[in-house]
């Protein structure tokens, strides 16, 4: 019989940090160890997987094509590690998590989870940061986020625990009747929405005129002007309200593009309360099925 090869959690945490942190110094630091321990774990997890996980590139330390494919099984891996100690160690869970999310899903995606989270553990304050996807991975980089859920402008990005394809859709007021003499009337967040960008790239390709009369930070006063009949826009079935009706190819509406979104966070800065947060998101977008991509991707 084969020996199985175990990965220890304490490498793959090591493995983790540097990559997360750019280097054997930082995760070192955060760690307690000295770099020269830190090296010796990365070799020694390096023999146990029969391939090389680092690459020198000029001063930055990025992982190899191995080291990507072991990353995200090292995060799901140490998660599930962390989440069971806290489990039978009966960890008091305290402290203050800030939330990234983009409009759309603060008000329709993973709301419950949230909730849920709150009421199980009232000790742990949840601050709810909503912006654009953009922004909110600059916060994460710069630690002003714990985790944050955002569109994925490309399938690999640092901190990625879960991803899953989400379809826009056009919506109209059920009042609303395209006119094809005239330029489509848009409504849209401001730019650097991946929903803006969509909808002018479908448009453009179909070579129909279009133009943006109304702008809007919130998703509530861009439903609002969607159900006034004043524009039409991009929406995600979650965000469809009563009084709208989807715009199909027959209406001269061509398919919009799908959009990858990510569960994002920091694992070697994650508190024991965030470490249950997004746990606790994970087993939600487990429960889903169809739409996540099982393991990280």
């Amino acid at each position: 019989m084969t020996a199985i090869t175990n990965l220890p959690t304490d490498l793959l945490r090591t493995f983790i940090a540097v990559v997360e942190l750019g280097g054997h110094s930082k995760a070192g630091a955060l760690l307690g160890r000295s770099q020269p321990a830190v090296s010796l774990q990365i070799q020694r997890l390096e023999e146990l997987v029969r391939a090389p996980l680092l690459a020198q590139e000029g001063r930055a330390i990025l992982p190899t094509a191995a080291g990507e494919a072991l990353l995200s099984y090292a995060r799901e891996m140490v998660r599930i590690n962390d989440e069971a100690v806290s489990y039978f160690h009966r960890s008091y869970v305290t402290g203050v998590l800030r939330i990234g999310l983009p409009t759309d899903y603060a008000v329709a995606f993973l709301q419950d989870a949230m909730t849920a989270f709150s009421h199980d553990h009232p000790e742990v304050g949840l601050e709810i940061h909503c912006d654009l996807s953009r922004d909110l991975h600059q916060r994460l980089r710069a630690d002003d986020l714990d985790v944050i859920v955002a569109m994925m402008p490309t399938a690999r990005m640092p901190y990625l625990s879960r991803s899953w394809v989400e379809q826009p859709i056009w919506a109209a007021a059920e009042c609303f009747r395209p006119d094809p003499s005239r330029p489509v009337p848009l409504g849209a967040h401001p730019e650097g929405c991946e929903y803006r960008s969509r909808m002018v790239m479908a448009l453009d390709a179909a070579e129909r005129r279009w133009r943006i009369v109304y702008t809007g930070p919130g998703i509530n006063g861009l439903q609002s002007a969607v159900l006034s009949g004043h524009c039409v826009t991009a929406l995600t079935k979650a965000t469809m309200q009563p009084g709208m009706r989807v715009l199909e190819e027959a209406d001269g509406f061509p398919r919009l593009e799908p959009l990858r979104v990510g569960l994002f966070y920091k694992h070697p800065r994650l508190s024991v309360a965030g470490v249950q947060l997004v746990s606790d998101l994970v087993a939600r977008l487990d429960r889903v099925g169809p739409g996540t991509d099982g393991l990280p991707n």
